[in-house]
């Protein structure tokens, strides 16, 4: 029940920070007024988008109820992901406040840096002489895999490093102890229910679908992310296969995810057979990252959520550079400044023949990503640790945070709060059997 709480208030917090503040930072820019490549100013509370709704003459296509819906939807997708990151050990308060401090502040500055049309750092913004202002191409992030999902990942990173593995994951000489998930059904079901949502978060991101090149585009997208997904969820089995002899469920669940994550920026500028080597590089991208993370870094993220969205999210904002085709960067992008200009300027993927602009723009992503989330959430975590609110105590964290946190358990007398029950090898026995009575996930959920 405390996972499931928080992935709720994930997008309950998300839509109050996002309505009040996140989408004027991320979009908001009052008419008649000069651009801020760094951050939106305009449209609190969408208090524009009330006027243009009334309006005759308005912007309501552009600037409508619709555009906060489909942003908003992307927005609780970032947020949630850190959910897993801190489970079984963050206190309710520390995750609602760090919730609505990524949903209004620290994710609508890095949509306005790529996607707005006067972000500094956006393909659409072509303020100057008709190029993009960032090497003359800008980064090409269709749908998300740097804003979205390495937002996510550098924020769970960040949140895991700083409160700490949980009870009995690592042995006193730095030994990892498995601490297995209790349910390789809802891990398919999950993610089954998730790939399908990606073909709203993809093809969606398209924002029109009413001519036949934007039906080719989103159909297309379609495509990549169904290859992407099907790739790494292939190339997970078969890694697996390969080192254990024995076939792996959750792993090629998370081989499927790590796939949709790596083909996510790139979906719409490159062809079919370049997105099932996003998703097998990526799956293989994603083994590597969980690996060092737990065995070498020593961080507990009980999800993956660092491997799978920051470091994939990584690989898939890189992969444009690489393999963007010249006539797919033109469809998606148009003839706004930088479709135009994309043969003459060689504006693709530099396995193409391309310059190395576009992916040196990738690159640039990449880091002012990583330097935002990690410097402000990390501010944000260590501050709230250093407060004592951000961890519960070890007997709470021992008895569950279920039997802890909620009234109808609680009422069952379920916890007695008896620490003495709770300690040495018995806690960690105490922690698992809790684990597996409440259904708290652990590894690839």
């Amino acid at each position: 029940m405390n996972i499931l709480l928080k992935n709720i208030l994930d997008a309950c917090v998300g839509a109050i920070g996002f309505y009040l503040f996140g989408y004027a930072f991320a979009y908001g820019r009052k008419p008649g007024t000069d651009a801020n490549g760094f951050i939106g100013n305009w449209n609190f509370a969408l208090s524009y988008t009330t006027e243009q709704s009334f309006a005759a003459d308005g912007n309501f296509a552009g600037a409508g109820w619709q555009q906060f819906f489909f942003q908003w939807s992307f927005c609780a997708a970032a947020t949630t992901i850190v959910s897993g990151a801190v489970a079984e050990r963050c206190t309710f308060g520390a995750y609602v406040a760090y919730a609505f401090f990524l949903s209004s502040f620290v994710y609508p500055v890095v949509v306005h840096w790529v996607w707005a049309s006067d972000g500094w750092l956006s393909a659409f913004n072509t303020s100057d002489g008709g190029y993009a202002k960032i090497l003359k191409t800008g980064a090409i992030d269709f749908a998300g895999s740097g804003v979205v999902h390495m937002t996510g990942g550098i924020a769970a990173l960040c949140g895991a490093a700083i409160i700490g593995p949980r009870v009995g994951r690592f042995e006193s000489n730095g030994a990892v102890n498995e601490m297995k998930g209790h349910s390789a059904v809802l891990v398919v079901m999950g993610t089954f229910l998730l790939w399908f949502g990606w073909f709203g978060f993809n093809p969606g991101s398209n924002l029109v679908i009413g001519s036949r090149v934007a039906a080719e585009i989103v159909s297309r997208v379609a495509v990549c992310t169904a290859l992407g997904g099907g790739a790494g969820g292939f190339t997970m089995l078969v890694w697996k296969w390969l080192r254990t002899r024995a076939w792996d469920v959750v792993a090629v669940c998370n081989g499927i995810l790590a796939g949709l994550v790596a083909v996510t920026a790139g979906c719409a500028v490159i062809e079919p057979w370049a997105a099932i080597i996003a998703g097998a590089v990526g799956a293989l991208v994603f083994c590597g990252a969980d690996y060092l993370t737990l065995h070498v870094a020593k961080v507990d993220d009980p999800v993956s959520a660092f491997p799978l969205h920051g470091v994939v999210g990584a690989w898939g904002v890189l992969l444009p550079g690489l393999l963007a085709k010249g006539d797919y960067v033109e469809q998606a992008y148009g003839s706004y400044g930088f479709g135009s200009t994309v043969d003459e300027g060689h504006r693709y993927g530099i396995l193409y023949g391309g310059h190395a602009q576009v992916l040196l723009s990738q690159f640039i992503e990449v880091l002012v990503i990583t330097a935002w989330v990690g410097a402000l959430v990390g501010v944000f975590f260590f501050i709230v640790h250093k407060a004592g609110m951000l961890r519960v105590s070890t007997e709470e964290e021992l008895a569950g945070l279920d039997v802890i946190n909620y009234a109808s358990i609680k009422n069952g007398k379920q916890y007695k709060g008896d620490s003495s029950n709770h300690s040495g090898s018995d806690g960690v026995a105490a922690n698992i059997q809790a684990d597996e009575d409440t259904g708290t996930p652990h590894k690839g959920m």
